[in-house]
């Protein structure tokens, strides 16, 4: 079958520069695996930056039949170069053209890339998450809140902008940051402290729960999930234990939180759940990840090699999961004479690996 892999590796594909630059995009290695496991899987591949040509250059790959219908899917990577909600751009666009793809639709990822709506969303359904509060100037009551307090941006992920604060000071401080650096309301919520846990999950009507992953802090002082732990930038880096040593009872419980919470944000095909378990034994649902890393250590990918797949296997199940949901089974290979490891894309002008 044609997959087109969609990634932001630059940011010159657009009419203007304006609008909060993203900050995250997959390293060159991550998609580099990603291509080779589905063009060796017999899928005819190609590698395309998620810019203003996209759409051409997808039309040219994999143009409709003769009834108007795909040809392709798309396996995306993108995480957007500016504006709001970046997560939804690509897919968006996508929607647009008629064109499938893998992951969350664009509800998903806003409802999911929003902190505040997302807590919203899984408190109305019964799943337990830290008290919070949402402000847009560093001077604001936070009464009934207790600290410490953890302040991250309302919009963003892997862990940008985020502080642990301990009185009022701290507080306006870590909330003036924010609003400057990030352009956007702070997520202010109570700290919970104690065990963090990730619930990977596969599928859609039918999920698979991946083994949990805990982070294990040892005697680090600071026991949050940094920017610097999660791009290998600390000495001190949490050790990741998977499966997780827990009671099955609790195991249980997590997925079901987890389950919720993907079925609350209306998210598809994969994603990882993060979760805090106090000292009673009481989880809280931190957020949901509707793109969950899939670089070579993140915890997704960990879990996935727990339970027994490959990197390559792994990948084409959340491709086998998402063609499935579009047309009702696995995506067809398409492996060509003389190219027994994967079928190459030729079409003139796209970027093609293999």
């Amino acid at each position: 079958m044609n997959v087109a892999v969609v990634r932001n590796r630059d940011i010159e594909g657009v009419i203007n520069r304006f609008g909060q630059p993203c900050p995250e995009k997959y390293g060159e290695q991550t998609v580099q695996r990603v291509v080779d496991a589905l063009s060796e899987d017999g899928h005819a591949v190609a590698l395309l930056e998620a810019d203003k040509n996209l759409l051409l250059e997808l039309e040219e790959f994999m143009p409709p039949d003769a009834e108007g219908l795909p040809t392709g899917i798309v396996f995306n990577m993108a995480y957007g170069i500016q504006g709001q909600c970046r997560y939804t751009h690509v897919p968006a666009m996508l929607e647009l053209a008629g064109v499938p793809y893998t992951g969350s639709s664009p509800l998903g990822h806003a409802l999911a890339l929003d902190k505040v709506i997302t807590k919203t969303l899984i408190q109305k359904v019964g799943v337990p998450t830290p008290n919070f509060r949402v402000m847009s100037k560093p001077v604001e009551s936070v009464e009934g809140l207790r600290f410490p307090l953890v302040v991250k941006p309302r919009h963003e992920s892997t862990s940008y902008g985020l502080h642990l604060v301990n009185n009022l000071d701290e507080l306006g401080a870590a909330v003036s940051s924010v609003i400057t650096d990030y352009q956007q309301d702070a997520l202010v919520e109570e700290y919970i402290e104690g065990r963090e846990m990730c619930v990977s999950m596969l599928g859609n009507d039918e999920m698979e729960f991946l083994p949990l992953v805990e982070s294990d802090f040892g005697d680090r002082k600071s026991r949050l999930i940094t920017w610097a732990d999660k791009l290998h930038k600390c000495a001190a880096e949490p050790e990741k234990i998977c499966p997780a040593q827990i009671d099955e009872n609790l195991a249980e419980q997590l997925r079901e939180i987890s389950l919720a919470t993907f079925r609350a944000c209306h998210c598809r095909d994969y994603s990882r759940v993060d979760i805090r378990i106090d000292a009673q034994g009481n989880p809280f649902v931190l957020e949901i990840n509707s793109m969950a890393s899939l670089g070579g250590t993140s915890s997704y990918v960990l879990a996935a090699e727990t339970r027994g797949y490959t990197f390559a296997s792994m990948i084409n199940r959340i491709l086998d999961v998402a063609h499935r949901r579009y047309f009702g089974g696995p995506a067809p290979r398409c492996t060509l004479a003389g190219n027994p490891k994967g079928a190459l894309a030729n079409a003139v002008g796209v970027s093609t690996m293999y």
